[in-house]
């Protein structure tokens, strides 16, 4: 999942990073790795701090998009591009603004689709809590 994920930012990272001069061009790859690490970061922070229910409603439900965990995931980012790449305050939050919301976006339609393995609910979440068998828990939850 994690190899797809970077994937999913690589193909969204066009504008944001591919084709931004802010960013140099040897260190494009590195920050697609945080951007995916941002992400990664803060999904497993949002279950390792008891708010799975939160996590699964996040992937349920359409129309949340501006929730918490992008604007986490976000400023995360952003702050990885401010302190590492040296990218001014703004122009790092204009970059995660512009690349993290679409991943994540793109993230739950593939994790409703079912067509994607990897993306599954039940698989996102085994694969953050370290490959546990989270299926008795998510039956609990109601999930799957």
């Amino acid at each position: 999942m994690f190899e797809k994920l970077f994937l999913l930012v690589k193909n969204n990272a066009g504008a944001a990073v591919i084709n931004n001069p802010v960013i140099p061009a040897n260190s494009r790859e590195a920050v697609l790795n945080d951007a995916s690490s941002s992400i990664i970061d803060v999904l497993k922070s949002q279950m390792e701090g008891g708010k799975l229910k939160d996590f699964i409603k996040y992937f349920q439900f359409a129309g949340i998009y501006n929730n918490p965990l992008i604007a986490s995931a976000v400023t995360k980012f952003a702050g990885r591009l401010n302190n590492f790449y040296n990218i001014g305050a703004k122009e790092a939050m204009d970059t995660a603004q512009s690349l993290i919301p679409p991943v994540m976006q793109e993230l739950i339609r593939l994790s409703k689709g079912g067509q994607n393995e990897d993306f599954t609910l039940s698989a996102i979440v085994s694969k953050l809590s370290g490959n546990a068998d989270t299926s008795l828990l998510l039956k609990q939850l109601k999930v799957v």
